[in-house]
């Protein structure tokens, strides 16, 4: 790194733009190194999100010099994914991003014309990862699926993963995740008018509810940022506790080897109130040096105490949340859990709908031993 220019900035001089040129310098030069897949990830989700809520330059939102630590990186992008193609959908985040940001250069273009000739996408076997590569070339005007029927017939493969509303009835982080990235991707990250079907809208409603009860920042965030590209509104219970939980993050110094630590839901939850436009994202002060970001602590969340009291009621549960709403407040035996319950009720707009769902009430019937 002797070719980047780090800079500092004092926690008692960090205004807005300071911050976001802070943050970038830590998660550039100082979290990982940048032959780490995971330096990749991180730096390739900080610019995403910056670039998505129109944190630039040129917006003033980044100050001049805020992009010097990836000079370097950016000078051998095109090395790297010639050597690294496996990796090209991280490379090209990064190029069209710092670009988009305000770093000088045509390095993604040349980079997206590379890839797409090489057919580097048609070494993805997941539509999702698919819609990935189509969204990041189309943003230099190729798309990689190769034909506009193709295309479309994925588009339509990704609105029908997401329009079965019962996926997203039952716990699965895995499917929910996959969820948000189709909005962000149909969408182009809100810059264009995505109309979902009315089942998507639902499965983004259940997902949510799910998230909250499970006191999952991480997730409940892209939810409600997918919500708002999508042209929905979130629900204020949801944005509420969101914000405060992204409040109570600390940024701290970090010694030692860089273990597991909060910094995507620190991110992703900013960009839930930058994309909300509810408060200013982005607050805390940024220390010198390594750092890692910590969530303050929370309760047990209720989720994993109503999975366990239906699981344990067998035949006996039902699908009708008026019978079950005591049975399961009785489990629950906690003011603040079930007071986190109902404020899941109410800011659901079909609870009913979803706890048939949750409560997987129709069992299979026993095998039948074959008479002699």
């Amino acid at each position: 790194m002797s070719n980047v220019v780090q800079l500092t900035f004092p926690a008692r001089s960090q205004g807005r733009a300071a911050r976001r040129a802070a943050l970038l310098d830590r998660f550039a030069c100082e979290r990982r190194s940048q032959d780490d897949v995971f330096w990749l990830k991180e730096n390739a989700e900080v610019l995403n999100i910056l670039e998505s809520t129109g944190q630039t330059l040129a917006s003033g939102d980044l100050p001049a010099g805020a992009l010097a630590p990836y000079e370097e990186i950016y000078a051998t992008l095109e090395k790297r994914l010639g050597f690294f193609p496996q990796y090209y959908r991280f490379y090209l985040s990064i190029a069209l991003d710092l670009e988009a940001l305000g770093m000088p250069g045509g390095k993604a273009e040349r980079m997206v014309h590379w890839a797409a000739t090489e057919g580097l996408a048609e070494a993805e076997l997941s539509d999702l990862q698919r819609a990935e590569a189509r969204r990041l070339m189309l943003r230099r005007g190729i798309d990689p699926t190769g034909s506009a029927a193709e295309s479309q017939a994925l588009s339509a493969r990704l609105t029908r993963f997401i329009s079965r509303p019962a996926t997203f009835m039952v716990p699965n982080k895995k499917a929910a995740y996959e969820l948000t990235h189709i909005v962000f991707y149909l969408s182009e990250y809100g810059r264009k008018i995505t109309q979902l079907t009315r089942s998507a809208e639902e499965s983004l409603n259940f997902a949510g509810t799910l998230a909250y009860l499970d006191l999952n920042a991480d997730l409940l965030a892209e939810i409600c940022v997918a919500m708002r590209y999508a042209g929905m509104t979130p629900p204020d219970i949801w944005e509420d506790w969101l914000s405060r939980e992204t409040n109570g993050f600390t940024v701290d110094p970090w010694e030692g080897a860089m273990a597991h630590d909060g910094y995507h839901e620190f991110l992703v939850s900013n960009w839930a109130l930058a994309t909300s436009g509810r408060q200013e994202a982005f607050c805390q002060t940024v220390p010198e040096g390594r750092v890692a970001f910590h969530a303050a602590p929370r309760a047990v969340a209720p989720l994993r105490r109503m999975s366990q009291c239906l699981l344990e009621m067998d035949g006996a549960r039902s699908s009708d949340w008026t019978r079950m709403e005591g049975v399961i407040c009785e489990a629950l035996a906690d003011d603040a859990a079930i007071a986190h319950l109902t404020r899941a009720t109410r800011a659901c707009t079909d609870f009913e709908t979803f706890f048939a769902g949750f409560a997987r009430a129709e069992q299979l019937a026993p095998t039948q031993r074959a008479l002699a």
